[in-house]
């Protein structure tokens, strides 16, 4: 490898401009990708698969208008709303509901319904009352009609029978007449028979004559006075069949009456219950309010459709433009983080500062500023190509706003540092005589030897977070990896070509002009570095224990707070100060109750869809809700919605806690098992989702994951720093200074953002939990830091070693030869890192905070302190390695020694630096061959 870099440091110095041109047409295509491609980033995160995923899923399925995502909007008047602002408002309103895919409610006509549904519902039941009693009364009008009517029945059917019996009698009388008739005509006809025969004699017949006579007249009366009464029997006849149909009708009558009761009853009893269910409901949402009680604030929930977690600039740009005009009524108004969240821009004003810093360190330690401005110079290179690259994939591979910020952090501190290295050794090499070209590919063969290998590890740390199998934790990992990756590709191919390109501008002004560059001339850096009784290594080997325990209680005072670590996402109490995110946040939190800033949501899928009607759906909403509202931690319960089909619910469970709040992470914790119970018990399946349960479960998920990463990473240092070093307990020691430097920028990370340590100083607002995959990213950030201070800080003492110094010799001096370049390293580093800690994105604060901790930890106390003491007391037991492990171990030459001994070089000889023999001076032959002869084998051979 060092070989292969040798030649590629060679051919890049060669060929310098086209070097350059290359970086510069990459940058430029990176560049147009981005501008072409790249689309909005989000700051919403997710795991597919996941509890509240699945849950949302069914909810954007079923009700998209309650799976939108949604911003708060809050209206502040301090001596009341008028008229005038109301109205504006509600026009304001309108028009946010006029934007694409925008939906929005009146507070005011909101607060009037939630305000008038109580007096609404005891209204109603007052009709009903009233509709009852009426009810009550036709019954018993109906009850008297009927009464009414079998009493005219039954006078009826008395009149019937004396009807009756008068025809009988009037039929018996015909009769008797008819007889009488007869007689009397036989009487006649006797009588003619007489007279005709002459036996009647005629005064006899004259009188007999005149008594038929009589008895006819008799007859005849009789018959007249059966016609009259006859007649008056047909009258009456006709008179009960009149009251007959009459009573029919009146038996139709009350027959429809009693209908109409039984149907008004059946609705009274529907609208009794409909109320009933109605005033459960109710007394659910009791206490919910959008205008608070003094009337001087009102809020509105802004919700933005098929949004995918982050609503569009375009949308909020829009969605404030239209509430900032309200300011001219005399309003105030604020928007929470998901409308004002500016994901435009990844570097502030912080970030500038620590590159000011950095360039100061660079120009103190190079003195040239031309030689101070390239490593940064390279690092903005490599991070311009590094996230103009991700940035255009954007385009296919979902973003969170923190993976190109993270990539940029880490991308600026190793592209100066990977410079850095090579820059120094390459000055080291041109002072003491080194032709030009051949320093650069000396410096690159070994310094980027070493600086491949160091990138190399941040790689691997980087990648394996894919192996949390949590999509955007390995997304945020990959894009680093491979910004880190192009920082290492620019330090070993355009460094050199810059380097060629600037010649002995690389010096200071002084050296250039006093000629200070011959063969023997002594770098100042290391002028002194064989001394072993100078240096900060030596003040440390002569107190090893006191050092050792000095680094471990300050570091122990450091990571105490680790133990009480609470992981979480960011809510808007994390956003600055006076910020309008904030004071919305706090605003809601102090009008409305903390747990509207969070709400939970849970979907009921039912086993069987409700019957049609409202209140099979009110009873159904009351049920669940109130087996809701009874656990404990739930502050109210609101209905949010139903699907067409009425099988699936939503509810908007409001917490007594805050998103971020504990007893709220405690809440959903208990609302798991009960959502199940509630489901049996009800015939339904309930799941949980909404903001707050994604932040809670993604949060579950990383500490989940978080020890089985760190496994792997401490399993990853071991493994390397055995094929590097050669020894079985120096990696040991490199882990466990790994471990005490993760504990210490933990601790730094939870004392200042969950504690509330100097937080005025930091910026931070309100304590509350740590971003919950910042363990994870500082565990596998600070791995491949840590192990590159220990790779160029213990390789060089296992170089003197090598060359025949005793172990604790070769501590002091091998420390000495390396520190001043690592320790400017270490400073930029943790510059470019504080600078994120003021960060306008304020979930990147912490993670900036966590890293430039653990690098001061770990460069300043684990690798500069706590290593050499270590070491000292060890002595030549550090480079113990059992011979069965040194035989099958494969030689990895991270310091290039091989290459140097192939060149020719001799360590501390005169004519070190010198090229091998019969190369040219002007550097175009390739280095010599592998029969060149090798320094002193190591003594673990």
């Amino acid at each position: 490898m060092a070989t292969l870099l040798h030649r590629l440091g060679r051919w890049c110095a060669h060929h310098r401009l086209g070097v350059i041109a290359i970086w510069a047409a990459v940058l430029a295509l990176t560049v147009t990708g981005m501008a072409t491609l790249a689309k909005p980033l989000s700051n919403e995160f997710s795991i597919p698969g996941s509890r509240f995923e699945q849950v949302l899923q069914t909810l954007q399925e079923e009700i998209p208008e309650a799976a939108g995502t949604t911003g708060t909007v809050v209206f502040r008047n301090d001596d009341g709303f008028t008229d005038e602002q109301r109205e504006a408002i509600a026009g304001a309103v309108e028009d946010w509901e006029d934007l694409d895919g925008v939906t929005s409610t009146d507070p005011f006509e909101a607060q009037a319904e939630l305000d008038s549904a109580p007096q609404d519902i005891t209204d109603g039941e007052a009709e009903l009352a009233d509709g009852r009693a009426q009810l009550e009364d036709g019954r018993e009008q109906l009850e008297q009609g009927r009464a009414d009517l079998e009493t005219a029945r039954e006078e009826l059917a008395a009149g019937r029978e004396q009807l009756e019996a008068g025809q009988a009698e009037l039929d018996a009388q015909a009769a008797t007449l008819e007889e009488s008739q007869a007689e009397l005509d036989a009487q006649l006809e006797q009588l003619e028979a007489g007279v005709a025969a002459g036996q009647v004699p005629p005064a006899a017949e004259e009188q007999a004559r005149a008594e038929i006579a009589a008895g006819q007249q008799q007859l005849d009366a009789g018959r007249e006075q059966l016609r009259a009464a006859q007649a008056e029997i047909d009258a009456n006849a006709e008179q009960l069949e009149a009251g007959e149909a009459e009573i029919a009708e009146g038996e139709t009558q009350l027959e429809e009456n009693a209908a109409e009761l039984e149907d008004a009853e059946a609705e009274i009893a529907q609208g009794e219950e409909d109320l009933a269910a109605a005033r459960r409901t109710v007394e659910l949402t009791d206490g919910f309010r959008v205008v608070n009680t003094d009337g001087t604030v009102a809020l509105t929930q802004v919700s933005v459709a098929d949004a995918e977690g982050f609503i569009p600039a375009e949308t909020t740009e829009a969605i404030q433009r239209i509430g900032d005009d309200l300011e001219g009524e005399g309003l105030t108004v604020d928007f929470s983080k998901e409308i004002t969240d500016d994901l435009s821009s990844l570097l502030g004003p912080g970030e500038v500062v620590g590159l000011v810093v950095a360039a100061v360190v660079l120009l103190v330690m190079l003195g040239s500023l031309v030689a101070a401005g390239l490593p940064i110079l390279m690092a903005l290179v490599g991070v311009g190509v590094g996230l103009t690259s991700a940035l255009a994939l954007s385009q296919w591979v979902d973003m969170q706003s923190i993976t190109p910020v993270l990539a940029l952090m880490l991308g600026l501190a190793v592209g100066i540092d990977y410079s850095l290295f090579l820059i120094n050794r390459h000055r080291q090499q041109v002072r003491q005589g080194m032709p030009l070209r051949d320093s650069i590919a000396l410096a690159v063969g070994t310094s980027g030897n070493a600086v491949t290998f160091a990138g190399l590890t941040v790689i691997i740390a980087l990648v394996a977070l894919t192996l949390t199998g949590i999509p955007f934790l390995g997304v945020m990992g990959l894009v680093a990896a491979a910004t880190v990756a192009i920082a290492v590709l620019v330090a070993i191919t355009l460094t050199p070509a810059m380097l060629s390109l600037i010649g002995d501008k690389v010096l200071p002004r002084r050296e250039r002009a006093d000629g200070h560059r011959g063969k023997h001339e002594e770098d100042p850096a290391t002028e002194h570095a064989d001394d072993a009784s100078r240096g900060w290594a030596a003040h440390v080997q002569r107190r090893p224990w006191l050092a050792v325990l000095g680094v471990l209680a300050v570091v122990g005072a450091l990571a105490w707070p680790t133990l009480d670590l609470r992981l979480g996402l960011p809510d808007g109490s994390s956003e600055p100060a006076g910020s309008t995110a904030y004071t919305t946040y706090d605003t809601v939190r102090e009008e409305f109750g903390a747990g509207a800033n969070g709400p939970v949501l849970v979907v009921a899928e039912l086993d069987e869809p409700l019957a049609e009607g409202d209140t099979a759906l009110l009873t159904a909403q009351a049920d669940l809700g109130e087996e809701l509202a009874a656990v404990e931690g739930v502050e109210q319960v609101l209905p949010a919605g139903v699907n067409d089909d009425r099988d699936v619910l939503a509810f908007r469970v409001q917490p007594e806690g805050g998103p971020a709040d504990a007893s709220t992470e405690a809440l959903v914790d208990r609302l798991g098992p009960a959502v199940e119970q509630i489901g049996q018990d009800q015939g339904a399946t309930l799941g949980l989702t909404g903001q707050t349960v994604a932040n809670i479960d993604i949060s579950e998920q990383l500490a989940d994951a978080l020890p089985i990463y760190l496994v792997v990473v401490v399993g990853l240092s071991l493994v390397l720093l055995l094929l590097v070093f050669r020894s079985v307990l120096v990696p040991l020691l490199a882990t466990g200074g790994f471990l005490l430097s993760v504990g210490a920028a933990f601790g730094a990370v939870v004392g200042v953002y969950q504690f509330g340590f100097a937080s005025s100083f930091f910026g931070v607002n309100e304590a509350g939990p740590i971003l919950s995959f910042l363990p994870i990213l500082l565990i596998g950030i600070l791995f491949g830091l840590a192990m590159d201070y220990q790779l160029f800080l213990v390789s060089a003492m296992r170089e003197e070693r090598v060359h025949g110094k005793d172990a604790r010799t070769a501590v002091v001096t091998g420390f000495n030869a390396s520190a001043r370049v690592v320790t400017a390293a270490a400073i930029i580093m943790i510059s470019v890192f504080a600078g994120f800690v003021w960060a306008h994105l304020t979930m990147v604060r912490p993670i900036g905070l966590g890293l430039a901790v653990g690098v001061l930890v770990d460069a300043f106390l684990v690798r500069m302190t706590l290593t050499p003491a270590v070491m000292s007391l060890l002595g030549e037991r550090a480079w113990w390695l059992p011979r069965w492990l040194d035989r099958i171990l494969p030689d990895v030459d991270v310091e290039g020694a091989q290459l140097e001994r192939t060149l020719g070089m001799s360590h501390g000889s005169e004519d070190e630096g010198a090229v091998a023999a019969g190369e040219p001076a002007d550097g175009s032959a390739e280095p010599a061959g592998p029969s060149a002869q090798e320094s002193e084998p190591s003594p673990t051979r």
